[in-house]
């Protein structure tokens, strides 16, 4: 297993970071637990999760699975999402901050989270209210470290400047979506990450599945996630995207290699992921992801892999310059 350090926390994690979206709701917990032994064996220390996955379940299971080895994980989990009906139950104020951090201790069964991410921007919570409760929280030791996930570049710079500013903990991690048929994040997220030495994990290397194998431009099964869950069939409705899979699922034919290794592979060696976040309902699913911790992924076939799709526009207009 490599392990990589975390932007500038000094923080060591695996390369591959395991997503725990399915406990408690596509994987039982049986299943989970038997999922995450299989993550240890190989090296994994590295564990994503969020207050909003099963409405807690997930933090449940996985406060279970870690009982036993807590000190030798970087733990994650995150704050936004609804977790009632009641009206105050969401976003990122400071109130529903400082509520459901103690939550999610309380499920997780640990006294502090390593990684606490903001699941999404809130834009009726000014940033310094989010902020100052994130470094409340870390001064009481209940986290190690704000993160951010699906953030836009400028909303990630706007909170380095405030926290700069006002000497408040600044996010150190942040979380976007990345895979080849969703490829935005290289045109400001990834470079501002390696600007500011701020760590990357990203999500949904597989795109919900569509880079599995299984897709294709004339190729849709009637069962997965693309079918069967609104927002992923909405995410991935262009028919681009399936056009891509069917490249894709065809160059990793060819190359021998299964597609979601190729795929979980290619996302690991981005320079500025620190690790891709895998996931899986079962431990055959798991496997492939598993075997792209030992594919040698060289620049030159990455950039081979990336020519299978379209590369986003760039920030600026002026392509007449690069």
């Amino acid at each position: 297993m490599e392990y990589r350090t975390v932007g500038k926390t000094g923080v060591k994690v695996s390369s591959l970071c395991f997503g725990t979206m399915s406990f408690g709701g596509n994987a039982d917990k049986e299943t989970s637990k038997k999922m995450f032994q299989r993550t240890r064996e190989v090296g994994i220390n590295f564990y994503d999760c969020a207050n909003a996955y099963s409405r807690g379940a997930a933090e449940e299971i996985l406060g279970e699975c870690i009982a036993d080895c807590r000190d030798e994980i970087v733990l994650t989990t995150k704050v936004y999402n609804p977790m009632s009906d009641d009206i105050n139950a969401r976003g990122l104020s400071r109130r529903h901050i400082m509520l459901e951090v103690e939550n999610s201790l309380r499920r997780l069964k640990t006294d502090r989270i390593d990684f606490y991410f903001v699941h999404k921007f809130d834009p009726e919570t000014p940033i310094e209210e989010t902020l100052r409760a994130l470094d409340d929280l870390k001064s009481q030791g209940k986290i190690l470290y704000p993160a951010v996930s699906n953030w836009a570049a400028w909303q990630m710079a706007k909170a380095l400047g405030i926290s700069e500013k006002e000497s408040l903990a600044r996010f150190e991690l942040m979380q976007p979506m990345y895979n080849l048929a969703k490829r935005q994040a290289e045109v400001e997220i990834l470079p501002f990450a390696e600007s500011e030495q701020v760590g990357v994990i990203t999500y949904s290397p597989l795109g919900g599945g569509l880079l599995s194998g299984k897709y294709g431009a004339n190729k849709k099964p009637s069962q997965g996630r693309l079918v069967e869950e609104q927002m992923y069939t909405k995410r991935y409705a262009d028919e681009k995207n399936f056009e891509v899979a069917e490249k894709f699922t065809a160059y990793a034919k060819e190359k021998e290699v299964h597609p979601a290794t190729l795929a979980v592979a290619w996302a690991m060696a981005h320079p500025a992921v620190t690790a891709p976040i895998i996931g899986a309902r079962n431990l055959e699913q798991l496997e492939p992801a598993l075997a792209a911790l030992k594919l040698n992924m060289t620049k030159e076939w990455r950039d081979e892999i990336s020519s299978l799709s379209s590369a986003p526009p760039l920030a600026t207009d002026r392509a007449e310059e690069v």
